[in-house]
């Protein structure tokens, strides 16, 4: 990854999809139950570091997720909550923009994101 200016902002939809994929995680038995609560508390570290700044979703999120499933869906076949996280992204300001799923990577790409 590239070194992103610090804190990297996280709304409260990003620390559910977290948490979310941690758990879906123990129930594939791809994690022990050990590492799930070591990966939050490594979370909630750097929050309280200041690595992490939780912010709120602006309003304009839905409006902006609206424009981009318009102009890119039909391209890259993005689902709404991919869509969501990148609209949020664009509304907080943000310039760049981490992910490990591949069609949030192209949405990012294509609205001008720095990609890691």
């Amino acid at each position: 990854m590239q070194r992103t200016p610090l804190p990297m902002i996280v709304t409260p939809f990003g620390e559910l999809e977290l948490a979310n994929a941690l758990q879906l995680r123990l129930f594939r038995r791809e994690l022990p139950a050990a590492k799930i609560r070591a990966a939050f508390a490594v979370f909630r570290h750097d929050v309280a570091a200041g690595i992490l700044a939780m912010g709120p979703m602006p309003d304009e999120v839905y409006a902006q997720a609206r424009l981009l499933a318009q102009k890119w869906t039909k391209r890259f076949g993005t689902r709404t909550l991919d869509i969501i996280h990148v609209a949020s992204a664009l509304a907080l300001g943000a310039e760049s923009f981490h992910t490990f799923d591949e069609r949030q990577r192209r949405l990012a790409k294509a609205v001008k994101l720095i990609v890691g």
